[in-house]
């Protein structure tokens, strides 16, 4: 009887041990992830120095990751492996994460700066009050052309793009949504067209401007174009001022049937293990001087409206990132067409790119 009473000690013993051992190694992580900021962006997407300098400031340790595109963010973020506690989405996929039930609300009472961002890049129809995501760098989407060449008079419209005298000159943008949008602009239509009717006949008419295009390609447009390769290129506004930075015979404009304006955000992920430390970075981000001071190492426009005092004056002055009110407002913004239409824009693209005049 005493033997089976000290083997039952023994054993309860060993357990309180475990335990014991358990809940410190918990706790240490625990610390650990307090101390953590697992931080998912682009790549190239925020100037190293404003990570070195925050984690200096608050004690945190910055983690960071990047992606190549927002799919494949969203993918991982879904997956749930890593605990992200801050990510940067585009626009359109706040509302699919939104959906997809992945993102945190924002406790608007726990940042500072929101009323630092410009007012006109607020409350927009992809997050009503911003619920969800704060925005963190936007552009534009338009024409960088050769100004030796031709002249702004050459691209007043999209249906310019169409002439032949573009035969094989044109670099375009390597997305289904960009691409289709050139089409549906052209014939005033609204680049978050759902009639399959209306996007069917638009991808047939583009069989006509596919005769112009010389390669379809992605982030090489801005090599390309810097470079003298080619004499007209669709893109990003960043892309284009950086081409423009290195060739000064390129110039950027916006047809008059508008185009696209675009976001990249902050958001919460719903793994965030650390939101603490995420609307601490964040705030840390709306900080008028860094954010000035990020915007000049990404080159792209900030949607902070009191940075501007701070920013470089040559990128200040730059219409290509920062366009004048009217060029602005008639700018549109990549809605979430859901599944069906999503699929079937890029069946579209994929028909256009197949055919025998795509590159």
């Amino acid at each position: 009887m005493n033997k089976v009473y000290k083997f039952f000690i023994g054993i309860l013993t060993i357990c309180l041990l475990l335990f014991l051992g358990q809940k410190k190694l918990n706790e240490k992580e625990k610390d650990q992830d307090s101390k953590n900021i697992y931080f998912y962006n682009w790549g190239d997407y925020i100037d190293p120095q404003i990570i070195k300098d925050f984690e200096k400031e608050t004690g945190y340790h910055v983690i960071y990751e990047t992606f190549d595109s927002n799919e494949a963010m969203m993918a991982k973020v879904e997956q749930g492996k890593t605990s992200y506690d801050l990510a940067f989405p585009s626009e359109y996929t706040v509302e699919m994460m939104k959906d997809k039930k992945l993102l945190k609300k924002l406790d608007h009472s726990k940042i500072k700066g929101l009323n630092n961002i410009d007012p006109r890049f607020l409350n927009l129809s992809y997050d009503p009050n911003n619920q969800y995501s704060i925005p963190y760098f936007w552009g534009s989407f338009g024409i960088i052309y050769n100004n030796k060449k031709y002249k702004k008079e050459d691209f007043s419209s999209w249906k310019n793009l169409w002439d032949p005298k573009f035969e094989g000159e044109i670099l375009s943008f390597d997305g289904a949504r960009e691409t289709l949008g050139i089409g549906l602009l052209a014939n005033g239509k609204s680049l978050n067209e759902t009639d399959e009717k209306v996007l069917r006949q638009t991808k047939d008419e583009l069989v006509g401007f596919m005769k112009n295009v010389k390669a379809i390609l992605a982030d090489e447009i801005r090599m390309y174009m810097a470079q003298g390769e080619a004499d007209v290129g669709i893109t990003f506004s960043g892309e284009a001022s950086m081409a423009e930075s290195i060739n000064p015979n390129l110039s950027y404009t916006i047809p008059k049937e508008g185009s696209n304006i675009w976001f990249d955000t902050m958001v919460i992920p719903k793994t965030s293990k650390n939101t603490k430390g995420a609307y601490a970075l964040i705030n840390y981000l709306l900080r008028p001087e860094v954010a000035a001071k990020n915007a000049d190492y990404v080159w792209y426009p900030t949607p902070n409206k009191k940075a501007m005092k701070y920013i470089d004056k040559e990128a200040r002055d730059d219409k290509t990132l920062y366009p004048d009110d009217e060029d602005i407002e008639k700018l549109e913004v990549f809605k979430n067409l859901g599944k069906e239409r999503t699929i079937l824009y890029n069946d579209l693209f994929l028909d256009l790119k197949i055919s025998p005049h795509a590159d």
